[in-house]
C-alpha cells in the first residue's frame, strides 16, 4: 500500500500463454529437427568415393545401353491415369459397402451416380484407345 492508501500495482509483462500446445511445440521441432538430423548425418557417414563405374545408373545387375533420356509413348500415361481412376473408385467404394446398410436410399442413388461417371470415363476412355496396348 502507498501512503495515500491505494495499492500500488506493479506493471508486470504481459506473456501469451497457450494451455495445452506444449506437445504440440515439441511436435514440431521434433518434426523439423529430425529430417535435418537425418540428412546431415548422411552427409557425414556416406561414402566419398567416386568414379566412372559410381555414375552410371544401375537397373537389375545388367549394364546400361544407350540414353538414360528416352521418351516414352502417351498410351502409358493414358493406361495409368485410368488404372488411377478405377483405383481411386476402389477407395471411395469400400467405406459405402461396409455402412450399406445404415446409410438409406440417398446413399445408394449417389453411389449409383458415382459409378455412372466412372462408366461414362471408362467409355471416354476406350472410345480414344487408352485401352489399347499395340
Amino acid at each position: 500500500m502507498c501512503q495515500d492508501g491505494r495499492r500500488k500495482f506493479l506493471a508486470k509483462p504481459t506473456v501469451f500463454v497457450l494451455n495445452g500446445y506444449d506437445y504440440l511445440l515439441v511436435f514440431l521441432l521434433l518434426c523439423s529437427v529430425v529430417p535435418i538430423a537425418a540428412f546431415t548425418l548422411s552427409a557425414l557417414l556416406r561414402p566419398r568415393r567416386t568414379g566412372a563405374e559410381r555414375r552410371t545408373t544401375y537397373e537389375s545387375g545388367m549394364e546400361p545401353q544407350g540414353e538414360a533420356w528416352v521418351q516414352f509413348n502417351i498410351r502409358y500415361y493414358m493406361f495409368a491415369l485410368v488404372f488411377v481412376v478405377f483405383d481411386v473408385e476402389t477407395v471411395f467404394l469400400y467405406p459405402w459397402a461396409v455402412a450399406f446398410s445404415q446409410l438409406g436410399v440417398l446413399a445408394f442413388i449417389e453411389a449409383l451416380i458415382f459409378i455412372a461417371i466412372l462408366v461414362i470415363a471408362l467409355v471416354y476412355a476406350w472410345r480414344k484407345g487408352a485401352l489399347e496396348w499395340s
